[in-house]
């Protein structure tokens, strides 16, 4: 198991508010990887018209809300499980499975081996190298699968390195572990911010592959960490039952339930995010592309890693030169293979960027 660090969290606002004396409120968060759109207008006028809908249980097993999800994932209802955010499902998912081995693909989210070594199994890291971008090479990681392995998991698009998996070359990863008789978990957090969503998803190959699940939450595309609204989706009924049987009777609140039927359906702020991101990635990209005091990553998701090439600067010191200027950076030097070269920027909105970039790229 390797030894993850402390480090800010783009949550950590009151921390970063006691340590700097910089008030929350000021704070524009480059950490978080949230929609710097915020949540919809659509959602907040439509959602305190259902206010009342805390006055009852919600539907025991979300019928409407699940439909709302599969019209936006493309999958069939039946096939989803609705969670108290994507870490839930984290959690259910191990427990339900119980894998006494774990490959995780790094450097990456920390929760998952929190959740496989609470319950008891082992895991490793498949590491993604400098050399290769932070690309994943197929060939190889494939080579790495053995039968001693239960399960494998995967963050597309990965954090911290924005780099993603194709669904034809995940068909490949999916039949080797068939082969070992392996689980495959898919956190696709950020698959809505890709330009190319249809190549990436590996929602459709659960229709064919039943040693698969796939996470997502609300948190950050829809701007709603706070609503604690996630979602799996996998074709394996017995797994589903089991879930089923083992989760809360009610995973979300009512309120949850009636703001994930207005989001799924929202197009125009589905369509804002997108082109936001989309300018706002290919401008920031060719910047510090340009730039010698950075090299970046090329960026699939709504973040982007910079390796620090400026040998007088690293990730802590450009950490507080930004803090100083209420902008929250992420120092990826707590991340497992990274170091203190690297910090980590989310895309915001034009005018946050600039102010970060006349700070980074005086």
């Amino acid at each position: 198991m390797l030894k993850h660090k402390d480090h800010f969290h783009g949550s950590d606002l009151e921390l970063i508010e006691k340590m700097y004396g910089i008030k929350k409120e000021e704070i524009v968060s480059f950490s978080a990887n949230v929609n710097s759109l915020g949540i919809s207008p659509k959602l907040s006028e439509d959602l305190a018209k259902h206010i009342h809908c805390i006055e009852t249980y919600p539907d025991r097993d979300y019928t409407d809300l699940k439909k709302s999800i599969a019209a936006y994932a493309s999958c069939d209802e039946k096939n989803i499980i609705v969670g108290n955010g994507s870490t839930e499902l984290i959690s259910l998912f191990v427990q339900v499975t119980a894998p006494k081995k774990a490959l995780i693909l790094g450097p990456t989210y920390s929760e998952y081996e929190r959740e496989i070594t609470l319950n008891g199994g082992r895991t490793s890291y498949y590491p993604l190298r400098e050399e290769n971008d932070f690309t994943m090479p197929v060939d190889d990681f494939i080579e790495r699968l053995s039968d001693d392995l239960d399960l494998i998991v995967l963050c597309n698009p990965n954090n911290p390195t924005s780099s993603v998996i194709t669904n034809r070359d995940m068909r490949r990863i999916l039949d080797s572990c068939k082969e070992h008789d392996i689980y495959v978990m898919v956190d696709e957090t950020y698959v809505e911010f890709t330009s190319n969503e249809p190549e990436i998803t590996s929602v459709p190959l659960t229709s064919d592959y039943n040693n698969l699940i796939v996470l997502r939450g609300t948190s950050k595309f829809f701007a709603a960490p706070g609503l604690r609204l996630g979602y799996a989706v996998t074709g394996n009924e017995d797994l589903l039952k089991e879930i089923n049987q083992k989760k809360n009777p009610w995973m979300i609140s009512s309120l949850a339930e009636e703001a994930g039927k207005i989001m799924f359906s929202d197009t125009d702020y589905i369509k804002a995010t997108k082109g936001l991101i989309f300018t706002e990635r290919k401008r920031l990209f060719d910047i510090f592309k340009n730039s010698t005091a950075f090299k970046p990553y090329y960026p699939n998701a709504n973040f982007m890693l910079l390796q620090v090439l400026d040998g007088s600067e690293d990730s802590h010191s450009l950490f507080e030169k930004c803090i100083r200027q209420k902008l929250m950076i992420r120092d990826c030097s707590t991340f497992p293979f990274l170091s203190d070269r690297y910090i980590r920027i989310c895309f915001m909105k034009p005018s946050d960027n600039d102010a970060l970039l006349k700070v980074l790229l005086p």
